[in-house]
């Protein structure tokens, strides 16, 4: 009788317990113990101790296998997430695959389409002269946050422009090298000239020369404080990795690695520098006879550099 009790009582308790309800079912099990106790159905003895430590264990099993399933339903039958971040909708954060029934980590929608190419994206500069418009309307109308960002859109356009006008004035060949059109660049964070960067690379076979017209505090900085620090002392004797030098009247830095070649820097004013790296020229004349076919005091004078 004790045992078919026992039994019932078990399975009474396992069909009645659901998800996340663990704490809930263990109370409701030493509350029905109790009651048996005091009906009479048990005696005070090891039977009771016994019924709840096999109650106790049985609802541990249930509650845990319950979860263990509702957990592996979300993770694998409704939602895995990886690489993708989705939000309400099926609609995906930026930068993540797009579909709210996505494969995980396959950046696939749930047609399981491919991209197989696409002309990527348009380099276009912002319109100046727009900008500028929207610039002042948002400032009459005391939206300073448009205001700002229309600024600074428009500034981005302005060195944009002037960073393609640069490259237009560089020489096409340098020392017999052809411009590689497709690796020019111009860059810019859209903040008055700090951040710009313009580069231009020529080649011809296993010789290169690569040209960047930079501004960058941090490297003018340290070119500056070698060249008006007498503490950095030009030695006459081993061998020598770098040296002040000139090139048409301005103080440069002339650099030489084994591995990357030669590098040299020409500070333009407060900011701005000039930087060539030359690879398997055949020495420091050669890359200085190069270096001088640019029209430096153009770029200075674009530049706006004193």
């Amino acid at each position: 009788m004790a045992k078919k009790l026992n039994s019932l009582t078990i399975g009474f308790f396992t069909l009645t317990l659901g998800i996340n309800q663990k704490l809930i079912a263990m109370k409701t099990l030493q509350k029905f113990a109790a009651c048996l106790l005091v009906l009479g159905f048990l005696s005070p003895s090891v039977r009771a101790q016994g019924l709840l430590k096999k109650l106790k264990d049985k609802a541990n099993e249930v509650a845990d296998k319950t979860i263990d399933k509702k957990a592996d339903e979300f993770l694998n039958g409704k939602k895995k997430s990886g690489a993708t971040s989705e939000v309400a909708g099926g609609v995906s954060v930026p930068g993540t695959s797009v579909g709210g029934t996505g494969n995980s980590g396959t950046g696939s929608s749930s047609s399981s389409v491919r991209n197989k190419g696409g002309a990527g994206l348009i380099t276009t500069p912002p319109d100046v002269k727009e900008n500028l418009s929207l610039a002042e309307s948002s400032f009459k109308t005391a939206n300073y946050g448009e205001a700002r960002s229309a600024l600074q859109q428009a500034i981005l356009g302005v060195e944009m422009e002037i960073g393609q006008d640069l490259l237009k004035s560089l020489p096409e060949t340098i020392a017999s090298l052809p411009k590689q059109a497709d690796k020019d660049q111009v860059t810019s964070n859209g903040w008055g000239w700090v951040g710009l960067t313009i580069h231009r690379e020529y080649l011809k076979d296993d010789k290169q020369l690569g040209l960047t017209i930079a501004n960058n505090s941090v490297m003018m900085s340290a070119v500056n404080l070698f060249l008006t620090n007498s503490g950095y002392a030009q030695s006459t004797g081993g061998e020598q990795k770098w040296k002040q030098t000139r090139l048409k009247g301005y103080k440069a830095v002339i650099e030489y690695d084994d591995n990357t070649g030669y590098k040299l820097t020409v500070p333009l004013g407060q900011s701005s520098m000039l930087v060539y790296e030359g690879i398997n020229f055949a020495n420091e004349q050669d890359l200085m006879t190069a270096a001088s076919q640019v029209d430096i005091d153009k770029i200075k004078k674009t530049l706006g550099e004193k």
